[in-house]
């Protein structure tokens, strides 16, 4: 993992000792509540329905069993005794007083974490894959040129003020798991012509009330020219985008407006200048960066007790079948930890939990982990000999739901219960399909499935690119939720379609059986997943499902 420099050390605590001065400036009445509001964004945090919402960058979904435990800590302290992890790969405390935020910041930067850029009109915190450095399928570890881009792009002079917020996503694999396609800027790791390693640069993706899946500017860029390059492309958006309307200022818009080929020619322009500024020193620094990211010591010992509890033990077997993925090293395994125990909400761990997964993380996974965008928690490396040990401890805490990449294993927003810009509730949707179709025992049978919830049209809950995506919006009032299908988040990203009109809130757990029960009676075989049915049969006889009146006057 990287360690802060003394250069890092010195930035956060002095941005820590400004803030501070500013929240003493706004309780004594000095600031406005508009005159701080610019000046709490910067540092992360926002003021939703009931409270105040600080949110804290956990840059590319990386966390030590130290920072985990500090993070418990101050949800004690300072919250309500739990953090919700987030789609961005960001945690947020929900409920802190706005006298109490100084000195969370500073708990922070005792484990070298800020909040700084996680929110306001500038370059947030960067995100990667959830299983970096571990990956069977990786071609190299993204996380130092996420460190790299994290380091250049903090405190950037020329981009504290876009013209909309902008994300940067980078995955080292084919197998995309860092959603890149639906980022402003997608790196993808590949190899050049000659063997090298490189990135292949997309803009303009993105998610919200206009989705659209990120476009190549660039096959390859060599890694010395990357800063360069990602400095020409959003200074052209910092020049080219607009102003004038919040929700045309993304750089998707920005690109869709111009067109491609003028927006690339004006980039590549651009680049000439940033290139010789920047004179290869990005290449310099990624190099003293890597040596943060070795792997850590494997070791080589025999997986017999991993195979002896699968044999005896089924909900051993069963929680191994779902959570588990291949590890590059012999004899290792990816355990991904569910935080979505039926009927919890959705990427909440309380302070207990957190305690036990960084206990964990120390005794099994090397120190580390992970926070998925998908709102669950990774042990990146873990030796399948002492899988049992730590599956025992999980359940200690509810922590070993068997549920990873199934019905109820669902990414929700906070919605309406927390977020002041939510137009319906996203939880309690997620909680009620998650223990129905446990209740009801088809969970199991339906096998992989993406089900992404939105409680309004900004798409944090990322339903556009659902197997299935709830949208839940304000109609006269009442709460309506609108179903997409085919949506896809990986390197064959797709937006789903709208299936038809929206749902009641007590309409829409039986519509989502109606359309899975669908499936069932469609599907080739068990092996055929929902979204690979999908694609071969299209949209018409799910929607017969999801509307049966509708259906039958057709064929009346």
């Amino acid at each position: 993992m990287y360690k802060y420099s003394d250069f890092d050390e010195a930035f956060v605590r002095s941005r820590n000792a400004q803030f501070r001065r500013q929240v003493e400036r706004r309780v004594d009445g000095s600031l406005t509540e508009d005159e701080f509001k610019p000046l709490r964004l910067m540092n992360g945090l926002y003021l939703q329905l009931h409270a105040y919402m600080l949110r804290v960058a956990i840059p590319y979904g990386t966390l030590s069993a130290d920072q985990m435990r500090q993070l418990a800590l101050i949800a004690d302290r300072w919250d309500k005794g739990y953090g919700h992890f987030t789609t961005r790969q960001n945690i947020q405390f929900n409920w802190p007083k706005l006298t109490d935020v100084p000195d969370m910041l500073d708990a922070l930067g005792d484990v070298q974490m800020h909040a700084i850029q996680t929110s306001g009109n500038t370059i947030r915190n960067v995100t990667a894959d959830h299983f970096a450095g571990a990956a069977a399928d990786e071609i190299e570890d993204p996380r130092p040129t996420a460190e790299l881009i994290r380091q250049w792009s903090t405190d950037h002079p020329e981009f504290q003020a876009l013209p909309r917020k902008f994300k940067i996503g980078v995955t080292g694999s084919p197998n995309d798991r860092a959603v890149t396609k639906s980022h402003d800027i997608g790196l993808r790791i590949v190899r050049g012509s000659g063997g090298q390693t490189g990135y292949e640069v997309l803009v303009g993706g993105g998610l919200g009330r206009t989705p659209m899946v990120g476009q190549v500017i660039k096959p390859f860029v060599r890694k010395e020219d990357l800063l360069p390059y990602l400095e020409a492309i959003v200074s052209v958006y910092n020049l080219m985008g607009r102003r004038d309307n919040k929700y045309k200022a993304r750089i998707k818009i920005t690109v869709f407006e111009n067109g491609m080929e003028a927006f690339r020619d004006a980039v590549e322009d651009r680049f000439k200048v940033t290139k010789r500024e920047f004179g290869g020193v990005g290449a310099d620094v990624l190099r003293e960066i890597e040596a943060h990211f070795a792997a850590p010591a494997f070791r080589n010992v025999p997986e017999d007790a991993y195979h002896v509890a699968r044999a005896a033990d089924p909900v051993f077997r069963s929680w191994t079948d779902t959570n588990l993925t291949d590890h590059r090293a012999p004899g290792y395994a990816i355990l991904t930890v569910s935080l979505k125990a039926h009927g919890e909400t959705p990427g909440d761990a309380t302070s207990a939990q957190m305690r036990l997964l960084a206990d964990l993380a120390e005794s099994y996974g090397h120190g580390e982990l992970r926070i998925s965008h998908e709102q669950n928690v990774i042990l990146p490396h873990v030796h399948k000999s002492d899988l049992p040990a730590l599956h025992a401890a999980l359940k200690t805490e509810g922590l070993a739901t068997a549920n990873i990449g199934l019905v109820s294993d669902i990414i929700a927003c906070p919605g309406m219960d927390y977020c002041a810009l939510a137009t319906a509730r996203s939880i309690p949707v997620a909680q009620e399909i998650a223990t129905h179709f446990k209740a009801i025992g088809l969970e199991e049978a339906i096998g992989q499935l993406k089900i992404k919830i939105s409680g309004c049209i900004n798409a944090c809950g990322h339903h556009h690119v659902g197997h299935i995506g709830i949208l839940g919006l304000d109609r006269a009032g009442v709460e309506n939720y609108q179903i997409t299908l085919g949506g896809d988040h990986t390197e064959n990203m797709a937006i789903g379609e709208r299936a038809g009109p929206g749902f009641a809130y007590d309409e829409i757990v039986p519509a989502i059986e109606r359309l899975l029960r669908a499936y069932l009676d469609v599907r080739e075989d068990a092996s055929e997943t929902f979204i690979d049915a999908y694609r071969r049969l299209g949209a018409t006889p799910f929607k017969a499902a999801l509307y049966p009146a509708e259906a039958e006057r057709d064929a009346a």
